[in-house]
């Protein structure tokens, strides 16, 4: 049992080498980071984005086109959905025979999630010569995850066309954090901790 009382820097090192605790203390870092990331982005936004704000702003224009544009190419592509567009709305003919439509603002875009990922992973231990790889595929692979979840939200509208703040606010933003979640599992036990299981 950890003794909260006697904690220090040496004494963490001592229980992350030991195997009963080193699964718990990277969960308890994981949480850590990411709260902590979640404040910092609130207060961050309260000061309007300081000292970066037309920068920040100019790149929400850009990643809500980008977004838009991805997912439209897929409704259309892929899914083979008949659309209407206005400017960053994407309208569907939904099972009442009206519209709906989802607009993709600056806000749906995934430069919070982006930045949720690079401070999670370049403050999380692990060996720098799979990080130069492995935090721009998380990049990627949010990105999509952020079409995926546009274009599901837009394909649910179709017969739900009720349901817009179930499917955006709890269904498919809780995929989105789960697939951070998994991208980073997969980080602790194929990378910070690879070669401690092949000593086994």
């Amino acid at each position: 049992m950890i003794n909260l009382k006697e904690l220090s820097i040496e004494k963490l090192k001592e229980y992350y080498q030991d195997k009963r605790y080193t699964s718990m203390m990277d969960v308890g870092m994981f949480v850590l980071l990411i709260f902590s990331f979640h404040f910092l982005y609130l207060i961050w936004v309260a000061v309007d984005y300081s000292p970066f704000t037309q920068s920040v702003y100019r790149l929400f224009d850009w990643a809500s086109t980008l977004l838009f544009d991805q997912s439209c190419w897929v409704l259309e592509h892929v899914f083979h959905v008949d659309l209407i567009t206005h400017e960053h709305a994407i309208g569907v003919i939904n099972t009442n025979d009206t519209y709906s439509f989802i607009n993709v603002a600056p806000e749906c875009t995934s430069l919070k999630q982006w930045l949720h990922w690079l401070f999670l992973m370049l403050l999380f231990p692990g060996p720098w010569k799979h990080k130069l790889w492995y935090i721009p595929l998380g990049l990627v692979i949010i990105e999509w995850i952020n079409v995926f979840r546009v274009v599901g939200i837009t394909l649910c509208m179709i017969p739900f066309p009720d349901h817009f703040d179930f499917f955006h606010d709890y269904f498919f933003k809780v995929l989105f954090y789960l697939i951070i979640f998994l991208m980073w599992v997969v980080w602790t036990e194929k990378f910070l901790h690879k070669k401690v299981k092949n000593n086994k």
